[in-house]
């Protein structure tokens, strides 16, 4: 490999690096335009696994705006990134697919006290397809699969005594 082709596959990392922190951001945030923005025209998302649906980039967003808005807080930490690059018409470095963990705790709007404690913390494996575009990477494929999910705990705390 050239000095060239390396210095052009660090960047494709670090690009597609940034589109899954992006993707991170724009819906712990809510940013459901920013959400949009990161796929290409035809991509798709599939939430099935974690009790959601699955649609092309505008229904999700429609539906992680509504589902999400349940949450004050929430803080996807996507973590144990694997990056494969794939070829497209005969040129490598085309496609990507990300396979990472994540963890996300989650507490819901109107909780007692102003408590930092999470709600609901959830975690499992995100599969991404990504596509070079002539506007950077691009998401053309989101898969969430749920592997855990932890509730508040139903029983009430003992009495101090």
């Amino acid at each position: 490999m050239t000095q060239r082709v390396e210095l052009a596959t660090v960047m494709d990392r670090l690009a597609v690096d940034g589109l899954v922190t992006d993707y991170a951001v724009a819906v712990d945030d809510g940013d459901w335009t920013a959400y949009r923005g990161l796929f290409t025209a035809d991509g798709r998302a599939d939430y099935r696994s974690a009790g959601g649906i699955e649609g092309d980039a505008g229904q999700i967003a429609g539906w992680l705006a509504e589902n999400l808005g349940l949450f004050a807080m929430r803080q996807h930490l996507i973590v144990n990134r694997r990056v494969r690059f794939g070829v497209l018409e005969q040129d490598t470095g085309d496609t990507a697919r990300v396979q990472a963990d994540y963890v996300n705790p989650m507490r819901f709007a109107g909780g007692a006290g102003g408590s930092t404690v999470p709600d609901l913390v959830c975690g499992g494996r995100y599969t991404f397809a990504l596509l070079r575009t002539a506007d950077g990477w691009r998401l053309r494929e989101v898969v969430v699969q749920e592997k855990w999910r932890r509730l508040p705990d139903p029983r009430p705390a003992p009495a101090a005594g």
